[in-house]
């Protein structure tokens, strides 16, 4: 027996109790029923157009809804910091006011009009919220000095970020600190404006792992009374998905790119997603991506990424468990790093993707087998009798889907159910039943 708050309880019951507390997190959120068939399109507000604004975005709205797109994550869109500000422009994530709205964009009734023309063509929008820190000059850090962390000698100072193998050091930004629980309803607060008088659909975190996760409980737990939200964090650690619907899945995209390089194999690919090292409930999504923001900007364009072999890898992202990400001006074959600090707009004039991508996400949409989470089929891989190609079905309610992919530079021959076959050096099939 065991005596907790005054009461005495048997060793088994209190297990089971703990189980069940354990167990509350991860069942208290569901993704919301739109989400189930969905991709998302990540809108870089600044170099969209030539104008940076948001009624270019709103422009393109019908064209990128024949594209098949379903959710566009728009990057943030408040004012960038001037103090210790970054290169010309600054980086979008040094906020300096939660409410505000970037001149460089536009207006705030600019941005309402992109959210009601994107529900319009049904689509919904997810903000990207940067919640871990804010420009020197918010407000915030004169009103409420005691909601930032402090160095050694009790000063604010710029955040320093470990990405697990060395030092960042964010010096235009100051770090939140979130042991203090006042910063909290503040800080959803500034969340809760934007679905409220924007109407937007959910929240891309940033650096979400560097947040609590109880905060970003509390934060959904309040605004989803307002409307069923869609969350999506950038990090992967399993604690997330007690708040969060959809994490990214770094391994495969760093994976995917070792496989380009010759540096792993298809084999070694098809192992991953058979086993990832990271587990999450089954309904919590992991974001497919060959291309983001940050690879984009500071790791390569697709052709540095993936050379010769990018469509290949585009398949694999649009149809393994669970939801693709298209980067915007991955459809006008970016071939470019664009630059962060300055605008350096799309040259939409490259070769067009347009239909390859809405393909894809035709295919995502219509076939059940291709939705995400539980309400998509189930994966199965495919012996092949080659390291070099990955082959999987995925079934569900009488929807079937086989992918076979030759992840080398050469020709391929392989087998799969005793029927040989062929696949010249990058190609790809997908066979609908």
């Amino acid at each position: 027996m065991i005596n907790l708050w005054g009461l005495e309880l048997p060793m088994r019951l209190l297990s089971l109790l703990a189980a069940l507390l354990l167990a509350l997190p991860a069942l208290a959120f569901t993704p919301p029923p739109w989400t189930r068939s969905a991709n998302i399109y990540e809108v870089n507000v600044r170099q969209f157009s030539r104008d940076s604004s948001f009624n270019a975005v709103t422009a393109e709205i019908p064209r990128l809804q024949k594209m098949g797109v379903k959710i566009l994550w728009i990057m943030p869109i408040q004012p960038i910091g001037v103090k210790e500000r970054k290169g010309e422009l600054g980086s979008y994530y040094a906020v300096r006011d939660y409410k505000g709205i970037n001149p460089e964009f536009g207006t705030l009734d600019d941005f309402k009009r992109l959210v009601a023309t994107a529900h319009a063509h049904d689509m919904k929008v997810v903000l990207d919220w940067v919640a871990n820190h804010t420009a020197w000059d918010s407000a915030w850090v004169t009103q409420h000095p005691d909601w930032y962390q402090k160095n050694a000698q009790g000063q604010i100072s710029g955040y320093v970020y470990d990405n697990g193998t060395s030092l960042e050091h964010w010096d235009d930004v100051v770090g939140l600190d979130y042991r203090n629980k006042t910063l909290w309803p503040a800080m959803i607060d500034a969340m809760r404006y934007w679905v409220d008088v924007a109407g937007i659909d959910g929240f891309r975190a940033d650096v979400a792992g560097r947040v609590p996760v109880p905060f970003w409980v509390a934060a959904r737990t309040a605004l989803d009374a307002r409307k069923p939200l869609f969350w999506l964090a950038e990090g992967d650690a399993p604690d997330l998905a007690q708040a969060f619907d959809m994490v990214y899945d770094w391994d495969f995209a760093h994976l995917m790119q070792k496989v380009a390089k010759g540096k792993a194999s298809a084999a070694d690919l098809a192992a991953y997603v058979e086993h990832p090292r990271l587990q999450y409930a089954p309904d919590t999504y992991r974001m497919r991506f060959t291309s983001n923001h940050d690879f984009n900007s500071w790791a390569g364009s697709d052709p540095e990424l993936y050379g010769a072999g990018f469509k290949a890898f585009a398949v694999l992202a649009a149809t393994l468990p669970d939801m693709p990400l298209i980067y915007g001006g991955q459809e006008a074959s970016l071939n470019k790093r664009l630059e962060f600090f300055k605008r350096d707009p799309i040259d939409w004039h490259g070769a067009s993707l347009a239909d390859f991508y809405a393909g894809l996400l035709r295919l995502k949409t219509d076939n059940k087998a291709l939705w995400n989470g539980t309400a998509g089929g189930k994966l199965v891989m495919l012996a092949t009798g080659n390291t070099d190609v990955i082959a999987y079905d995925r079934v569900r309610d009488g929807n079937r889907i086989r992918v076979i992919a030759n992840l080398s530079g050469k020709p391929a021959a392989f087998s799969i159910e005793a029927k040989p076959r062929t696949l010249a050096a990058w190609d790809y099939a997908i066979a609908v039943d």
